[in-house]
């Protein structure tokens, strides 16, 4: 982690360690010598907490890289960006894994099973980081506040934290709508421990993600101005946008109207896209970078596990490319790679190349899944600082590249895709504007430059591809397209088939966790599985 806001894997700062999430406990407490009197007994002791939020985005446990939060899962699988990404990348026309461990050929296949381990695993992750939330919340009101003689300026930075809080636990039910759609539901103001609990439908978590939201908007830190790292109102904004953009999906009701006014937020905030595409990539784009929003950060000695930005790297990667210019020397664990659909998206423009097309290979279609070396390997995330320095970082293997959850990039293409789709307040010319920037960037000049009657709707699916391949889009862009179950658009492997078939449309969500239906009686299964 770098600056001023730091995670640090060591019990003085993750003071609380967490029980693996079992069964849906959204309401669980930690159970261990520590106890809130004593964490939370101090200004320190909050921020300290507040950093406990956030770390949960960044280690699989608070006792190092070999162990999880997560019960039945092997530690590292249990980061959450390795889950996230796994669930919206692995599954799309856009990645394909060479490994055979449980529950991948499913995702490869667009087909997984109703106790996949991995979804298991993102449902647990996500469920276990609204609960620490939950716990925060409950700790830091005023009443508490005043309990402890906490007053002042450190009750106002108190109540600051508990906006991000909110709004970390926003972003975690956002996880769990567009993912599993109807998910358990518990706030911090449910019993712990009493009930069992109860399921809330998508409708309805849409409008509680955006009342919370838009709740927390005015006592976020301005955009840009807090800590590196931390959430402020730009992320907020972000996300509303984000969530606006797929509100047909998620209620059945269009709200691109309220895309346009809350990526327009963002975009007047102060943000600016980096010069060089790649910069945003590597293990120093924490420094002069303007187009990240919020970001989960990763340190490769005092922050490490096998997921996150490790796993981007790692995974993508063999001996054969010469794994120290991808900055993890020890590693190359030669799985993800590309299908062709996403090379396909790169093409020359005037003889001039797209820069953001950056893959390795000689072959870019799949014939064989378990075939590392079919299929291009994407070159795009790299642990160097500059053109080849590699940062410190354990055994050789862990990432220091932040990743991130939002970027100005998306902004720009919810705009212009909400305009395209009607939504009201926009300016198509602002639309063309924001997409050639980013097209002069990735084609270094202005031939890449794209006409007022390309920009369709469809054409934001695949610049969206072009722009965000690999960070965790995919699988929701496919579903507001259309495209991610039928059979108009194929790939290789959709439906289990080498050509591509067609999957049925309540593939569309993931199913909710076998386990936990058992576990849970309040809770019901997602149509069709």
């Amino acid at each position: 982690m770098k600056n001023s806001f730091k995670i640090i894997l060591t019990s003085g700062v993750l003071l609380l360690s967490l029980n693996s999430c079992k069964k849906d406990d959204l309401n669980v407490l930690p159970t261990n010598d520590v106890t809130s009197a004593t964490v939370y007994a101090t200004p320190a002791g909050y921020k300290q907490g507040l950093v406990k939020l956030y770390a949960a985005y960044a280690l699989t446990s608070s006792t190092g890289s070999d162990n999880s939060d997560i019960g039945g899962l092997n530690s590292g699988f249990a980061d959450f960006l390795r889950l996230f990404w796994t669930s919206q990348e692995l599954v799309t026309d856009e990645a394909i894994c060479a490994w055979g461990d449980t529950g991948i050929p499913e995702l490869d296949y667009s087909t997984p099973s109703v106790d996949n381990q991995f979804l298991r695993g993102l449902y647990s992750r996500s469920i276990l980081q609204i609960t620490v939330c939950n716990e925060f919340l409950r700790e830091s009101t005023p009443e508490k506040l005043a309990s402890r003689n906490i007053t002042g300026t450190d009750a106002a930075d108190i109540t600051r934290y508990r906006t991000e809080a909110r709004f970390l636990r926003a972003y975690q039910y956002w996880v769990l709508l567009d993912a599993f759609g109807n998910p358990p539901f518990v706030t911090e103001n449910d019993e712990i421990g009493k009930v069992a609990p109860k399921q809330i439908q998508r409708a309805a978590l849409f409008t509680y993600i955006e009342s919370e939201l838009k709740a927390i908007e005015g006592d976020l830190a301005s955009a840009r101005s807090n800590e590196y790292g931390r959430a402020d109102k730009g992320a907020d904004w972000a996300l509303l946008a984000r969530l606006y953009l797929n509100a047909q999906v998620y209620t059945g009701t269009a709200k691109y109207t309220e895309a346009i006014t809350y990526s327009s937020k963002v975009i007047a905030a102060g943000y600016s896209l980096k010069a060089s595409y790649m910069d945003l990539f590597k293990a120093d784009n924490n420094i002069n970078n303007t187009e990240n929003i919020l970001t989960i950060n990763y340190d490769g000695v005092t922050g490490t596990n096998y997921g996150g930005t490790t796993f981007l790297i790692n995974a993508g990667i063999n001996a054969d490319m010469g794994t120290a210019s991808y900055g993890v020397p020890s590693g190359g664990w030669g799985g993800n790679r590309t299908r062709q659909n996403l090379p396909a998206l790169f093409p020359d423009a005037n003889g001039t190349l797209d820069k953001r097309g950056v893959f390795f290979g000689a072959k870019n279609t799949v014939d064989e899944i378990g075939v590392f070396t079919d299929g291009l390997r994407v070159t795009k995330f790299k642990n160097i600082i500059g053109t080849s320095t590699i940062p410190p970082s354990l055994n050789g293997t862990f990432s220091s590249l932040d990743f991130a959850i939002f970027r100005l990039a998306e902004q720009y293409l919810i705009y212009g895709e909400a305009v395209a789709r009607g939504g009201s307040g926009g300016d198509a010319g602002k639309a063309l504007e924001y997409v050639n920037a980013l097209r002069q960037r990735a084609y270094g000049n202005t031939s890449g430059n794209v006409v007022p009657a390309t920009l369709t709707v469809d054409f934001y699916l695949d610049e969206r591809g072009r722009e965000l391949y690999w960070e965790g889009h995919r699988r929701t862009d496919l579903v507001r397209f259309g495209k991610f179950t039928g059979g108009t658009y194929l790939w290789p492997f959709k439906g289990g088939v080498k050509a591509g078939t067609s999957i049925p449309a309540y593939r569309n969500i993931y199913p909710i966790p076998a386990a936990d239906l058992i576990a849970n009686p309040n809770l019901v299964q997602n149509t069709g599985y």
